[in-house]
């Protein structure tokens, strides 16, 4: 059975197949191979009516009653195609300037006897020589080969969305995260701190960032194709307890390498863990999303009091006061899901559930003093241990 999003979107992109159009205004959207005409044949006709429009607020003062008319069925029309888009998941947008010259003629425009232009009309600026359809979340510029690459929504959240992109150039996968639209300015600075952070920081268990645009409120970055959890997750029932280990111990490399440079991730969680594989089986533990993180060297991070973070240490009674200790109960969780591929903590009495009941001491005092001392534990256990917790 035909899919009837497809068909609707067969027949909007027929419908301006046989217009004609011209290559002043198709070459502009030649990056947008289904809905290039459907764009190209609304911006010419906005144009001539812009254009028109122009000339007789400085002549006549008066739009003719046709032209008019067929100025309000194209504002209508525009409106159509963009919720007919909508509608079929495909977000389009037309440029803000020209979504405001529409939104003042059609404040003046009357469908008979012709259309007084008012005394106050300001002249609309043209443009000729770039797209004013276009598809804000769907592709990137890259600066190379001047084209547009289309994106895939790979991850969501509070702060920001990620996508996936495949380079023309190296044919590369990369992921590229985008602050959300309605950022707050403190929270997009943070963003922002967060790439910076990530620059600066170069280790195998870290994630690679490259660029950052500041237009576009987004930066690149290395492509890992699972978190830690859906990684475990799929593979829970043959993941052998050696490579648990493996894991566990370039998670724990991770922590210790930032801990050193000065930082604290203060949100340390299955989601922000990533895992980056390999052919035959290899993987990479990659720490990611370092959008809380403390920076000794940073006032900033210092003023956020409230309590934020996926894993909470029940001990934990200000942000501001956060300290290694309570770093190592948000990592005892995650090692606890690593040896285990359940979201509980671990209660047995082998080795594993020990060193996870250490990490979340009810008394912090109890708990690891540092990541280092945490590794020497976990480089400890049997590879192989009979009493293996997976």
């Amino acid at each position: 059975m035909a899919n009837p999003t497809e068909l609707m979107l067969e027949d909007l992109s027929q419908k301006y197949a046989g217009i004609p159009i011209s290559n002043a205004f198709l070459r502009l959207y030649t990056d947008e191979a289904q809905f290039g005409r459907v764009f190209a044949s609304i911006h010419e006709r906005l144009n001539g009516h812009f254009e028109a429009i122009n000339d007789r607020a400085e002549t006549t003062g008066h739009y003719w009653a046709e032209s008019s008319r067929e100025m309000l069925a194209l504002a209508k029309e525009v409106v159509d195609v963009l919720q007919s888009l909508g509608q079929a998941g495909i977000e389009v947008r037309l440029s803000e300037a020209y979504a405001a010259a529409i939104k003042s003629c059609q404040s003046w425009l009357v469908r008979s006897g012709g259309s007084t232009v008012p005394d106050d009309f300001e002249q609309i600026q043209i443009v000729k020589y770039e797209a004013i359809l276009f598809r804000p979340d769907a592709d990137i510029q890259l600066k190379k080969h001047k084209v547009r690459n289309q994106l895939r929504l790979i991850g969501e959240g509070s702060y920001a969305k990620v996508f996936s992109f495949v380079d023309p150039d190296y044919g590369i996968k990369f992921a590229l995260k985008r602050a959300n639209k309605d950022l707050g300015e403190r929270d997009l600075y943070r963003f922002r701190q967060e790439f910076e952070i990530l620059k600066r920081l170069k280790f195998p268990y870290v994630v690679e960032v490259y660029q950052y645009d500041e237009a576009r409120r987004e930066y690149k970055m290395e492509f890992c194709e699972s978190t830690l959890r859906n990684y475990i997750k799929k593979r829970n029932g043959v993941l052998r307890f050696s490579s648990r280990k493996r894991i566990a111990l370039q998670f724990l490399y991770g922590i210790n390498y930032i801990h050193s440079e000065g930082l604290l991730h203060r949100d340390v969680s299955l989601q922000n863990v990533l895992v980056k594989t390999f052919n035959g089986g290899a993987v990479l533990v990659k720490l990611s999303d370092f959008g809380l993180a403390k920076d000794r060297n940073s006032e900033y991070t210092r003023t956020k009091t409230e309590m934020r973070g996926t894993i909470r240490d029940p001990l934990l009674v200000s942000f501001r006061e956060y300290g290694v200790g309570n770093e190592i109960y948000s990592i005892g969780w995650v090692l606890s899901y690593i040896f285990t591929g359940r979201e509980a903590l671990m209660s047995g009495t082998d080795t594993p559930s020990h060193i996870v009941r250490k990490c979340t001491a009810h008394d912090v005092t109890d708990r690891y003093k540092s990541v280092l001392e945490l590794i020497g534990d976990v480089e400890k256990l049997e590879a192989t241990p009979t009493d293996a917790p997976a």
